[in-house]
């Protein structure tokens, strides 16, 4: 649900036709916007927040208790491609004709390390989905190309690190957290998560190191090398939303404010080493 704001912020570039980026890395559910962002679907993404995430179907506290998941992947997936799927040949389209490059990042269960899968119009639901699929409260394993992968935000959350080594030198982040979060370790969480994937002892280890890594990007944000700008796009910590925030009105204030937020960001928007 804390990607909502960023829904809002890619509602207002597709709708305003700001598209300047020839490279897009998502993470989990910024995955999911990008996706409907390049296939045009500018409002798809809040849709499906109010149609299937909010129901029991989707998340249900009692279903995890008995063994069951706290989100269901499989429903969300099975729902939103039978009755609002991504226009799959609009996003093949753009990114061949404009030559743009998306990647979806996702973590290797076996080697702790970050995937970052290129897809295409067979491949790309079941990345997303790979992305999206948090550990323990999405119960299945998954796998890319016969490996066991899981979300993408375990190893890298904020992956523009990754977009310096591919090239990029005028970065745009879409956060979906303030800019001053800090995120902190949880011993409890560690304990229970170290014991769940036990056989997997280097995603113990990723899981471990996330808050260090987390916590590095934004570090890199907030100073960049000498001919690199990033601009940061983060909502206000006054938004308060949390990973399964079921407040419609919440939302929805939540949206608003990324379109808002986006719109602002348009206007005065000069590439990088340009003079306006």
């Amino acid at each position: 649900m804390r990607g909502i704001f960023a829904a809002g912020i890619l509602h207002a570039f597709g709708n305003k036709g700001f598209d300047p980026f020839d490279l897009y890395i998502g993470v989990s559910a910024g995955a999911c916007h990008l996706a409907s962002h390049l296939a045009g679907q500018n409002n798809r993404n809040f849709d499906i927040t109010l149609r299937y995430s909010l129901s029991r179907q989707f998340i249900n506290p009692w279903r995890f208790l008995k063994g069951g998941h706290l989100m269901d992947l499989d429903w969300m997936w099975e729902q939103t491609i039978k009755n609002y799927r991504l226009d799959l040949k609009q996003i093949e389209e753009k990114l061949q004709t404009q030559k743009k490059d998306y990647l979806i990042v996702a973590t290797s269960m076996e080697t702790g390390e970050p995937l970052y899968l290129r897809p295409d119009i067979n491949t790309l639901e079941h990345y997303l989905k790979v992305s999206s699929s948090l550990p323990i409260l999405y119960r299945r394993e998954m796998d890319v190309n016969g490996e066991k992968a899981t979300d993408g935000g375990i190893s890298d959350s904020i992956p523009v690190c990754e977009a310096l080594r591919r090239g990029a030198t005028d970065i745009t982040v879409i956060r979906s957290r303030s800019a001053g979060y800090v995120k902190k370790k949880s011993p409890i969480v560690l304990a229970v998560f170290s014991r769940y994937f036990r056989k997997y002892p280097r995603l113990v280890e990723a899981f471990r190191q996330r808050a260090d890594r987390y916590n590095a990007a934004v570090a890199f944000i907030n100073n960049p090398p000498s001919g690199i700008c990033i601009a940061q796009l983060a909502p206000p910590a006054s938004l308060e939303i949390g990973r399964t925030t079921k407040n419609e009105a919440t939302l929805r204030k939540a949206y608003k404010a990324g379109i808002d937020y986006g719109n602002r960001f348009i206007e005065p928007y000069v590439p990088f080493g340009h003079n306006k």
